[in-house]
């Protein structure tokens, strides 16, 4: 019983012990619990809304070339997933940020801790670290609002007006992408200020091919139609291709060259390899025909 006498407030007695463990202990554990709780709807909440937004994405009447892109590939479905597990990660991770930060605080209130002088000091410190970290606060931003509205991802090629390549990886602060020379470029997402996206939706190859000013129109655009034709027709190439390549026909004329060109609406990525096919096959089909192309004269010059 001395031993008993003996112990602090409000252990010395087995009532008082009772009565503590009943008061804040609880109260911590049963905060504890419903910041588990919390979270757990919250996160179920965000992943319904993620799945939901996929749903409404797939519904939405889009137009006739993105169905095509579609059905052909299922890029347009990949990204707006993509976008949206991305957006359902980042706005857990701030969930579960703010979350521990509001448990933190009560459970410090529950066991008496002061907690004026550490918001004060937390205030003038956000408020030190909001003037020295300015440029970090716009790139994290700017990360968001790029996530947000899919200016871009990993796999497409871009053009940010400092460099032009890849994107290889995509984060809340720095961009990465490659350029055609293989040079790794790191730029900050606040430093972007304009973005030009090579690979979203569709692109457009054009195709000018010379031929000697004395050929007939009427005999060649033929065959380059038949030309064009083969190459939407070669199972090779015809998934690359959004439509069938047009003929647009005399581009121009000048000196002793008579200028034709192709329009092709190809898949990204697939505006390079589509016009090499098509040089290739006219070329044949130009010799095969005895379609003259211009004759180069010293110095560059041109003739019939």
């Amino acid at each position: 019983m001395g031993a008993m006498q003996m112990l602090p407030p409000p252990f010395d007695t087995w009532e008082n012990t009772v009565d503590w463990l009943a008061g804040a202990p609880l109260r911590i554990v049963l905060i504890l619990l419903a910041a588990v709780v919390v979270r757990w709807l919250v996160n179920r909440s965000i992943r319904t809304v993620t799945e939901r937004a996929v749903e409404r994405a797939d519904e939405h009447e889009r137009s006739s070339i993105e169905k095509v892109m579609d059905r052909a590939t299922g890029a347009n479905l990949a990204r707006r997933r993509q976008r949206a597990l991305t957006m359902g990660s980042l706005l857990r991770s701030v969930a579960t940020f703010v979350i521990a930060t509001v448990t933190l605080l009560t459970v410090m209130a529950e066991l008496g801790m002061p907690l004026a002088p550490l918001l004060t000091s937390a205030g003038i410190g956000g408020i030190a670290l909001g003037f020295g970290a300015q440029s970090l606060v716009k790139d994290f931003l700017s990360g968001i609002m790029m996530i947000i509205e899919d200016q871009y991802g990993v796999g497409d090629v871009i053009d940010t007006g400092e460099a032009t390549g890849t994107v290889e990886e995509v984060t809340l602060r720095v961009t990465r992408l490659r350029d055609a020379s293989g040079v790794v470029w790191f730029i900050r997402n606040g430093e972007i200020i304009r973005i030009g996206n090579k690979s979203q939706g569709w692109a457009v190859a054009t195709v000018d091919l010379q031929v000697s000013y004395a050929e007939d129109p009427r005999r060649v655009l033929p065959i380059l139609q038949r030309v064009v034709t083969e190459v939407a027709e070669d199972p090779a190439w015809a998934d690359k291709l959004i439509e069938p390549p047009t003929v647009a026909g005399v581009e121009s004329v000048s000196g002793g060259t008579m200028t034709l060109r192709i329009f092709a609406k190809t898949r990204p990525g697939e505006q390079y390899a589509i016009p090499r096919e098509i040089r290739e096959r006219a070329k044949e089909a130009f010799d095969q025909e005895g379609v003259r192309g211009p004759a180069v004269l010293p110095y560059g010059g041109t003739q019939a």
